[in-house]
């Protein structure tokens, strides 16, 4: 098995802690609701309500190129605003990975204001090594998501304070 990794950061002018009350604990309610023309649903599978060993069914609407994908909750860490959860179903894996793993820190900045760095492992199958061309829309698809929630968090400037 190969592992390809990939990090990015990105640096919001939300504070670290609304950002991961938004987009970690509170994501299976505010995702559907800022993209519901793309995201139909997250369903509890598994666990106790989002925590670790929990597994999470994020479900496409129609006319998306994926159907669903399953997420397992690795390690949450509330203190220190730390997620790592593993896909270990969906489309996106395709033939050629067995798995994707994330870890997602939210710091604060000089400012106070929020790094964010993501972590992505990828797990493929034999041989097969990702390339960053191969997961171009994958990355920007969470960065559309990162910046509507971040907008949503700009608007709504008491939510997750």
């Amino acid at each position: 098995m190969v592992v390809t990794t990939f990090t990015q950061e990105i640096n919001s002018p939300i504070t670290p802690i609304r950002l991961f009350k938004a987009l970690i604990l509170d994501s299976k309610s505010l995702i559907p609701k800022l993209l519901p023309q793309f995201v139909e649903n997250v369903v509890l599978l598994q666990g106790d309500d989002g925590g670790v060993g929990s597994i999470e069914q994020v479900n496409f609407t129609k006319g998306n190129p994926f159907e669903f994908v399953k997420h397992r909750i690795d390690e949450l860490d509330k203190e220190n605003m730390v997620c790592k959860y593993t896909m270990i179903e969906g489309d996106p894996l395709g033939e050629n990975l067995e798995f994707i793993s994330y870890e997602v820190k939210f710091e604060e900045s000089n400012n106070g204001n929020c790094i964010c760095k993501m972590t992505t492992n990828y797990h493929g199958i034999g041989d097969f090594i990702v390339k960053e061309n191969d997961v171009k829309d994958g990355k920007d698809s969470a960065m559309g998501i990162y910046k509507t929630v971040e907008n949503y968090l700009i608007q709504n400037p008491n939510l997750y304070a």
